[in-house]
């Protein structure tokens, strides 16, 4: 008889009505309560959807201040089938109990009290310094949900980050434990008080969200800009729901690229920003086609590879495969005149990734026995995406990095795939002709930036939205990248001479 699936219990303490503490601790200490707020209960909203689309069986317990009384638009998600309202007692548990009643038409059952121990805090709630919590008499009606063995959600995910977070929270969820939070940190996390930030826990343990799994944020300045680190594999036209979802979110601007080569946008919206972008692409037909099209220069390259016993060959994930590949990351921290990113990574992180990654296929450069280079080939929509494509300094006169780019094309010639990405083009000089001596071309596309806030559309009129180096023309950004360069070198030695 197969097990029945555990109900997730949640505790949310909605203590403060906005995302802001600053904001707030002013409302609440002059008293001012405006509901009709667009962030009044924000975070509250965003939980109570993910609850709500869960797959899971879960059962939430929510308990209000005099402070955080649920507007209409909260109490329209809190369905009873999975929400129940609760007392949060700040002073008064007998008025604070019958003002929740009779503003939110429900029942309740259960209290928790809250307390303090930071005296400007006792003055906020109206306490008298030293009273961390009001008394609730012995007779009150209401059921202490204190009874029930608890699981603070937003300390552990601030003490233990979120793998650690993650796995205790799921050995209690089985043991049938409450787990607790404060939706004020749901984003955000607290230093002084050691919480948060606990979505991306929650939103894992409820199985929600999947669409923002490869998101990835970037603060400029003031705004967040948001994108799909799959935007090259995958069309992506966004929709209201989404936009509405990233906004709530606090994300100002979400970009991404219109695939034109399978999908072109025919009438993108007039709020949509364009920019010009491009990819370096190969269209392959067979792989007689690519050899014959690429220079003298290029196959004699292969050649030499092969006639310095380099062997190519597709290869399967595996621990000795991960141990080659992390001997190359760490050969040496400078690679094409810059910092390399991945230099210092450890084993175990190199192995994790590699099992870890989806949709694609290695191929490995043999010299004799040892690993010497490797490249990674991800396969999306109607695309091929070249991932890495790396070997040992030490033996770049065997042209290495070419015999992986034509086992990596005959590949993708062998599996009827049309398109080979290779990142841009028009960012680096020599990565660039080595792109274009192999047969990739500069094709152009849109990249559109969509503004979801105030401060969003704010960023785009003054022209913030895009990277630095982006918005640069090419006869300015090529003398510049040198300096670049020189920086970033630089830069790196001085973090491995801090490191030492």
């Amino acid at each position: 008889m197969a097990n029945e699936e555990v109900m997730i219990k949640l505790r949310l303490d909605v203590d403060y009505p906005y995302p802001s503490r600053a904001k707030s601790f002013l409302y609440i200490a002059l008293g001012i309560n405006k509901r009709k707020s667009k962030d009044y209960l924000k975070n509250a909203r965003i939980i109570a959807k993910m609850i709500n689309e869960s797959p899971k069986q879960v059962m939430a317990h929510w308990f209000f201040t005099p402070y955080t009384i649920p507007d209409k638009k909260l109490l329209d998600l809190l369905n009873p089938q999975r929400h129940e309202i609760a007392l949060h007692v700040a002073n008064n548990p007998y008025r604070e109990w019958k003002i929740l009643e009779n503003e939110t038409k429900r029942k309740v059952n259960y209290y928790t009290i809250h307390g303090t121990s930071r005296l400007l805090a006792q003055l906020l709630w109206r306490r008298k310094l030293g009273e961390r919590q009001a008394k609730v008499p012995s007779d009150f009606p209401l059921k202490s949900f204190h009874d029930f063995a608890t699981f603070s959600l937003d300390s552990e995910r601030y003490k233990l980050g979120f793998d650690g977070a993650k796995k205790v929270a799921e050995e209690w969820i089985n043991q049938n434990y409450v787990l607790s939070a404060h939706p004020e940190w749901l984003f955000q996390q607290g230093k002084r008080n050691h919480r948060g930030p606990f979505y991306d826990v929650l939103k894992s343990i409820l199985e929600v969200d999947r669409d923002l799994e490869t998101l990835r944020v970037r603060k400029k300045l003031f705004v967040k800009i948001a994108h799909d680190t799959k935007e090259h594999e995958k069309n992506i036209v966004p929709t209201d729901a989404l936009i509405e979802k990233l906004g709530e979110r606090g994300i100002d601007i979400f970009t991404f690229l219109e695939r034109k080569w399978c999908r072109p946008i025919p009438n993108p919206p007039s709020t949509w920003i364009k920019a010009d972008d491009n990819v370096g692409l190969l269209e392959i037909k067979d792989y007689a086609s690519w050899w014959n099209a690429v220079g003298k220069k290029t196959r004699n390259m292969v050649r030499r590879a092969e006639k310095s016993g380099i062997k190519v060959t597709v290869v399967q994930p595996s621990e000795k495969f991960a141990e080659g590949v992390w001997k190359i990351y760490n050969e040496t921290p400078i690679r094409q005149e810059r910092a390399f990113p991945h230099y210092g990574e450890s084993l175990e992180t190199v192995t994790g990734n590699m099992f870890a990654a989806q949709n694609s296929t290695f191929i490995g450069a043999f010299l004799q026995d040892e690993l010497v280079g490797f490249i990674q080939i991800i396969y999306g929509d109607n695309i091929t995406v070249i991932s890495q494509i790396l070997s040992m300094q030490k033996h770049w006169d065997k042209a290495v990095n070419n015999a992986l780019l034509a086992k990596a094309v005959e590949v993708c010639a062998s599996n009827g795939r049309r398109w080979l990405m290779y990142g841009r083009i028009g960012n680096h000089p020599s990565l660039d002709r080595f792109k274009g001596s192999n047969g990739f071309v500069r094709f152009p596309i849109t990249r559109y930036y969509v503004p979801i806030t105030r401060k969003g559309r704010l960023s785009a009129r003054l022209g913030l939205h895009r990277e630095f180096k982006d918005a640069l023309p090419q006869s300015v950004k090529y003398p510049l990248i040198p300096i670049l360069n020189w920086a970033s070198r630089n830069k790196m030695r001085l973090k491995l001479r801090l490191s030492k």
